[in-house]
């Protein structure tokens, strides 16, 4: 090669030579291309990624939408969920007063509508609350003459819980006026965006659900 001309480049990668192992057979002559001279040429393997994300089907990292660096409440999911809540609960306070209930008394009735009676236990775990406070919201029912409770003849320690006729007129009214409140806060809405978002939130439950500690 003449004196300051640098090698020339391949376009294609080198092969490795390799070595085969093994011997021509004892009183017979090798074969050209076997034997313990022979060579195999083999393509070089392709560089994978230290971390595999290159590699076919690795896994993606889940990302990370908020950091502790940047944290605020005006784009956090949960704030911005509990002001919405917020909102409803408050119309529906101020609607549901002229039928004489409140937002907080409008589900035990409608449970009991649609399940039929049940005991004050099973009420309060769907409420999410614990038996001191159903039973409050249960005496204030019941002094409205919406629901009555009984003892189990079987069970004296158990209670149940039944609407009146009193208590199935009022929760009549309730469907409508709950649906014009969610109408209301989704005003501008398509049917496409509200179904993403029900679907969204459906999802956003279960990652929470899955959170929780096993009872």
């Amino acid at each position: 090669m003449p004196p300051g001309l640098a090698p020339a480049v391949s376009d294609h990668p080198p092969k490795t030579r390799i070595r085969a192992k093994g011997s021509a057979k004892a009183g017979g002559r090798a074969k050209p291309g076997t034997g313990a001279d022979a060579v195999v040429a083999v393509a070089p393997t392709p560089a994978v990624a230290a971390n595999g994300a290159d590699a076919p089907g690795a896994p993606q990292a889940q990302p990370r939408f908020y950091r502790p660096a940047a944290y605020g409440v005006e784009d956090s999911v949960g704030f911005l969920m509990k002001k919405v809540m917020m909102s409803i609960v408050a119309q529906a306070d101020k609607r549901l007063g002229e039928h004489g209930l409140t937002n907080s008394q409008w589900s035990p009735l409608m449970r009991m509508r649609l399940s039929g009676a049940c005991t004050v236990a099973e009420l309060a775990r769907w409420l999410q609350t614990d038996a001191g406070a159903t039973t409050r919201l249960l005496d204030r029912l019941e002094k409205k003459g919406l629901c009555q409770r009984t003892r189990c003849t079987e069970d004296r320690r158990v209670v149940r819980v039944a609407l009146t006729p009193e208590g199935e007129a009022a929760i009549a009214e309730v469907p409508a006026v709950m649906s014009a409140i969610m109408n209301d806060h989704l005003a501008g809405f398509s049917e496409a965006e509200w179904r993403l978002m029900l679907s969204l939130l459906q999802r956003m439950l279960r990652n929470g659900e899955a959170l929780r500690d096993p009872d």
